[in-house]
């Protein structure tokens, strides 16, 4: 029995501490650009015009205590274009997603970084315009 009770405690501590680690992300950074060269941003914008092809949302997270995964989630007009899956490896981790735009899809567009657990680390939008 007290084999079992510590095997208990120490799965629960697991868990606690998982989500410890999940609590600790933190979003330093959300841009939207042109493309992405040498794991840095280029083109940085918040408006681009509809021939710009593709679009990267490119992001800073921090606080990762172990692997973990975030998504990139992509909203056009209140719905969702994409949900882009993106491993967090460490504490200090640059990552990014891109979204194709056809030049039909004009106007607002949302993307929200959510943890493995679906909770909102942030959000920012970016315009296309005609």
């Amino acid at each position: 029995m007290r084999k079992f009770t510590l095997t208990l405690l120490f799965v629960s501590l697991i868990s606690i501490s998982e989500l410890h680690a999940q609590q600790q992300l933190e979003l330093s950074t959300i841009q939207f650009g042109t493309e992405v060269e040498n794991r840095e941003l280029v083109g940085a914008d918040s408006t681009f015009s509809t021939d710009i092809g593709t679009v990267f949302c490119y992001t800073h997270v921090t606080g990762a205590q172990d692997t973990t995964e975030i998504a990139h989630v992509w909203y056009y007009q209140d719905e969702e274009k994409a949900r882009v899956p993106l491993d967090v490896r460490n504490s200090d981790w640059r990552t990014w997603s891109s979204k194709k735009i056809l030049p039909s899809w004009a106007g607002e567009w949302n993307v929200r970084i959510e943890d493995a657990e679906g909770n909102v680390l942030g959000s920012s939008s970016f315009i296309i315009n005609e």
